[in-house]
Parts: C-alpha cells; structure tokens; sequence
C-alpha cells in the first residue's frame, strides 16, 4: 500500500502515522496544529512559562498516546483530540500552581478578586450587550458555551473537556442559549 504524501494527508491520518512511530508525520502534524494551538492555549493563560510546558507536554502525550486515538469511529476529530489533550494538561497545570501558591489566610481576605483571562478576552472582543450577557451566564453554562460555541468543539469533545455527561452537556447548552436569547431580546 502507498503512503499518502504528508501534504496531503488530514490530522487523523497523521495522528495514525504517528502511531505506527512516524517522525515525519508527527513533525507535520505538529507543524500544522501547534501554531493554533499556542493560541487557544494563550486565550486561556496568559503565563508564557505554563503554556510553552503545557505544550510540550501535549505533543509528547500525543506521541506517546497516538494508538489510543478512537477518530471518527467515536464521532471525534484529531484536532479536538488534541485540543481534550491540551487542555487536561492546562488544568493540571494550573491545579498544580495553585497547590504550590496558596495565600495565606490573613493575605487572601485583603486580595481582591481578579476577572479570569477569558472574561477579559471576551470584554474585549465581543460587544458590550452580547458581552454583559455571557458575563451575566451561569459559570457552568458559560463554560459550555465558549467550549461548543468559541472553541467549535462537539457534544463529545466538550463532554471530554469538562468531565460531564454528554446529556449534561446538551442540557447546559440548550439552558446557555435559551439564557442568552432571554438576555439579548
């Protein structure tokens, strides 16, 4: 069987190479996903230091892990793959930061509190009224939204990305828009 000139091929087919051990087809694949990715990963940390370790641990797990890609047998797609990928490893990075930073008690109570970078993303990005209405969502719905809505991932992906439910999922989503079109008639 003839290979497919890496040119030419999709994301899951790379991610398929890359299992069978392809360097080249890993190295392609990382050239064509990593300049997106360093942008998704940017939008939600603004730590330089965090996203460049978060991406060298994502494209080593998905070296490492590019067997276990189900792909379109499971309804997902290589590139959400990855972003599911990315994003457990950001959380982890952050969960591991916060470990090591606790405030003291007596410092904490006189912080105020600091707008996440998304929501600053979002203020800056989107129009006052549409704007005041995502800030005005519930978190858990906003979380849904920016996932399924900003990030153009599916039910599946999103589910995977949040550790719920895909029902859960939908449920939120359904909940999100109907809270939306409430807030902007």
């Amino acid at each position: 069987m003839r290979k497919l000139p890496l040119e030419d091929a999709d994301e899951e087919h790379l991610v398929r190479r890359t299992a069978k051990g392809d360097r080249a087809a890993f190295e392609e694949l990382y050239r064509r996903t990593s300049p997106w990715l360093l942008v998704r990963l940017r939008r939600r940390c603004a730590d330089e230091h965090v996203v460049a370790e978060v991406m060298q641990e994502t494209y080593l797990a998905v070296w490492r892990a590019a067997a276990s890609f189900a792909g379109a047998a499971t309804g997902g797609t290589a590139v959400g793959w990855l972003w599911t990928i990315a994003a457990r490893r950001l959380v982890d990075a952050f969960r591991r930061r916060a470990h090591h930073a606790e405030l003291p008690s007596e410092v904490a109570l006189d912080v105020a509190p600091v707008p996440a970078a998304e929501d600053v993303a979002l203020a800056a990005t989107i129009g006052d009224e549409i704007g005041d209405a995502l800030r005005d969502l519930a978190p858990e719905l906003r979380a849904v939204l920016q996932a399924m809505v900003l990030d153009g991932l599916s039910v599946r992906e999103t589910a995977v990305l949040l550790g719920l439910p895909e029902g859960t999922v939908k449920t939120r989503a359904r909940r999100a828009r109907f809270a939306m079109r409430e807030a902007l008639s």
